[in-house]
């Protein structure tokens, strides 16, 4: 999509993937079942209940094929050239993969969600941020891709045994043994947690809202506080305009991915300045991916040719103003709160009943959405509210997860609140780069499936109009 009034050659660009032999195979097939419907209709004096069974089962089946032929019509994907963005002047597996991505460290944050106050994650958490102060400054020294350490070593050496790199990487792979053999160990035997008191005297099903922070920037790598929570906290302590959210059990493929995401916010175009969200697919690297990746090729492209894909849970990137409740009407021409906006979202009588009592956190709210920077220099300034915002408390009495946030009232949250973004008038992206950005692991064959499918499903039907 070309950039309005500019001289830059666009950031990005929409891609259609429009077919017309499989548009011609779709409704012919549709043709053919209202073709059979016409027969059943047609013929039910002459049959039994049978007949009326066939024909209640055989609509259903066409009406689905109608709903997925109307999605399938017109698939699309944006493309991004985050090389381009230098010419404008702007400036464990999952974190370390995320801490390494090709950003700029000072403009990077790392918030982890630990809901079951486990010791050994923190631990964990501890020893990989010693481990990315050599694997990260690794990375970027050599060009590496693939940026999670436990993917990356599976592969074997290339390279002349005398040459630096190797000797790098020998050493690299040496402390990355001794990271995983070190926390193997505390597993199993937990003299190696009793230095960290962080969580004495806490109980798994009573305890306070828990959220490790990763930061690397110039000051070093320090811990801190929990999501949906985490939107509140890092609201407090980093405020960016941007996040992405990742699951645990995926980690960063590509190390360009924040700057293809860039690519869509950045863009001054219609696309852009409605956009709420980027959402890559959610790609898998072991074998049980078939059905996964033919539902994001079909599936996925077809909504994201409409009004844009829904937000899947991990590997997506969200505006900050549009979680807060931000509706495309609310901006003018220039992307600042309209006068009208102001006064609505800017009330002092109506900021404490939709955003909480947090007297901080209503002043982090007020600067996203009029895109301030956050003003505050050090992180201990925002550890008490943090502490107050990420309560599960703090939502009660307030607009949390009703219009603000992650919206609940269903397992699938992630749906339903792509969902209600899209109700506001907000578009998203859908980026299918290669490699792929993220990649994980998908539910097994066994247990792991008969129970994940069934809580996709409940979710769904759960989810408000």
């Amino acid at each position: 999509m070309a950039s309005l009034n500019s001289s830059f050659p666009p950031l990005f660009e929409r891609i259609s993937h429009k077919s017309y032999f499989l548009r011609a195979v779709d409704l012919t097939i549709l043709g053919l079942l209202f073709s059979l419907l016409l027969y059943r209709i047609l013929h039910m004096s002459q049959n039994d209940n049978v007949w009326l069974v066939a024909l209640i089962c055989e609509s259903l089946f066409s009406f689905m094929w109608l709903i997925i032929t109307c999605i399938r019509w017109s698939p699309a994907e944006d493309k991004p050239y985050p090389n381009r963005l230098n010419e404008r002047g702007h400036d464990l597996p999952s974190v370390l993969s995320l801490l390494a991505l090709n950003y700029p460290a000072g403009k990077l944050a790392c918030y982890v969600s630990d809901d079951g106050c486990s010791p050994l994650t923190y631990f964990s958490l501890k020893e990989a941020s010693k481990f990315a102060k050599i694997w990260i400054p690794f990375c970027k020294k050599y060009g590496v891709g693939v940026r999670a350490p436990f993917r990356y070593f599976l592969n074997p050496l290339v390279a002349a045994e005398d040459s630096e790199f190797s000797k790098d990487w020998e050493m690299i792979k040496r402390e990355y043994e001794t990271l995983s053999r070190k926390v193997n160990d505390a597993t199993g035997d937990s003299h190696w947690l009793d230095a960290d008191d962080a969580f004495s005297n806490t109980k798994p099903n009573d305890h306070s809202t828990i959220v490790k922070v990763v930061w690397e920037n110039k000051g070093g790598v320090g811990d801190e506080k929990e999501v949906p929570h985490l939107l509140r906290v890092s609201g407090l302590m980093t405020n960016a305009p941007y996040m992405l959210h990742v699951d645990c059990d995926m980690y960063a493929n590509e190390a360009d991915v924040v700057r293809q995401a860039m690519c869509v916010f950045l863009q001054k175009s219609n696309i852009s300045n409605h956009c709420a969200f980027v959402q890559f697919p959610q790609d898998f690297y072991d074998s049980n991916t078939n059905e996964f990746s033919v539902l994001q090729s079909y599936m996925g492209r077809g909504v994201a040719g409409i009004q844009g894909t829904i937000y899947c849970g991990s590997g997506c990137f969200h505006t900050r103003r549009v979680m807060y409740g931000l509706s495309p009407g609310d901006l003018d021409d220039n992307g600042n709160l309209s006068s009208v906006a102001t006064r609505e979202f800017l009330d002092e009588d109506s900021l404490a009943r939709k955003y909480g009592n947090s007297r901080e956190m209503v002043k982090s709210m007020v600067e996203a959405l009029q895109r301030k920077s956050n003003p505050q220099n050090t992180l201990a300034n925002s550890i008490e509210a943090a502490h107050e915002v990420g309560n599960c408390h703090y939502e009660y009495q307030s607009s949390w997860g009703k219009t603000l946030g992650c919206l609940h009232d269903s397992v699938a949250e992630d749906i339903n609140t792509s969902i209600g973004i899209h109700f506001r008038g907000w578009t998203s992206s859908y980026i299918c780069p290669d490699p792929p950005a993220f990649l994980g692991s998908a539910p097994s064959i066994g247990l792991e499936t008969i129970v994940q499918q069934p809580r996709w499903g409940t979710g769904i039907i759960e989810i408000n109009p």
